[in-house]
């Protein structure tokens, strides 16, 4: 007899804004919350002190949300601020139909996010539960529970890393030391060449290019309320000129969409590569 062969491990990796919810997730209710006009206001202010400073946006923003909430900030306050989070169409339903759809090609298919936004947010919204890992900028706190410093800041460079831990198994953020000791790729839990990468934009190109370049599928999505913009429109072009992302579209999870078309095609093509043949 035989020993049945285990299911490959795979996985989706996921921006956050603009990829699963639209725009950025403090401009929905934190930003506000804040006293700002406009959540433009307040980036305006971000690049302003980074300039300043010749600093970094991410520590700069995170920085900000700090001091403009006078010393108050919590890690249960942003988790209410994640839970009204809005969604792109689908998103509820996508994690529970997709892992059927991967169930049914002999794949064991987890969820990542890879976010420069802030891990507690999204640790406050809805779909939180079907993540194994997000990845994203989060604080430290002091004996009280406030806010004190950024612990972690993720930015488009720094996003790649991620992908490797991911690779190799390592569900953490702070050992250094795993993610830079060479593992022979056979002994790597996920391989790149059975990820997709889904995001919305520039700070999502390194991963892309790198994720392409290690044999895995990028998939760049699009505010479909947005399209009629030349910015967005332009940002789009970009991807597919310079040959970022293998597939383009709406950020659209509902039932025979494009994206969840083009993904459930990847999938199948990762099951045969791996000795599977989808059973639909």
């Amino acid at each position: 007899m035989t020993d049945k062969k285990e299911p490959p491990k795979t996985a989706i990796v996921y921006d956050f804004d603009g990829t699963l919810s639209p725009g950025d997730m403090q401009e929905h209710s934190f930003i506000p919350a804040l006293g700002y006009a406009s959540a433009q206001q307040f980036w305006d202010e971000v690049k302003k002190e980074c300039k300043a400073r010749d600093g970094d946006e991410n520590l700069t923003y995170m920085q900000l949300m700090i001091d403009r909430s006078k010393g108050h900030l919590t890690r249960e306050e942003l988790q209410n601020h994640g839970s009204e989070l809005p969604l792109f169409n689908g998103v509820r339903n996508w994690f529970s139909r997709i892992n059927e759809y991967a169930n049914s090609c002999n794949l064991d298919l987890t969820h990542y996010v890879i976010s420069s936004g802030i891990r507690e947010m999204i640790e406050g919204c809805t779909i939180y539960q079907y993540f194994q890992k997000v990845f994203a900028s989060s604080f430290a706190y002091d004996a009280q529970g406030k806010a004190i410093w950024p612990a972690v800041s993720i930015n488009y460079t720094t996003k790649t890393q991620f992908l490797f831990r991911i690779n190799k198994g390592i569900e953490n953020t702070w050992d250094n030391v795993a993610i830079n000791e060479w593992t022979p790729m056979k002994d790597r839990p996920i391989p790149f060449e059975r990820m997709i990468f889904i995001g919305d934009g520039t700070t999502d190109i390194p991963s892309m290019k790198m994720l392409r370049y290690q044999g895995g599928c990028a998939i760049a999505v699009f505010d479909p309320e947005k399209w009629n913009k030349l910015e967005h429109q332009s940002k789009i072009h970009r991807l597919i000129s310079e040959d970022r992302a293998n597939y383009v579209a709406p950020a659209d999870y509902e039932a025979n969409s494009q994206l969840d078309v083009t993904v459930k095609g990847v999938l199948g093509r990762i099951a045969r590569e791996s000795g599977f043949r989808p059973s639909q």
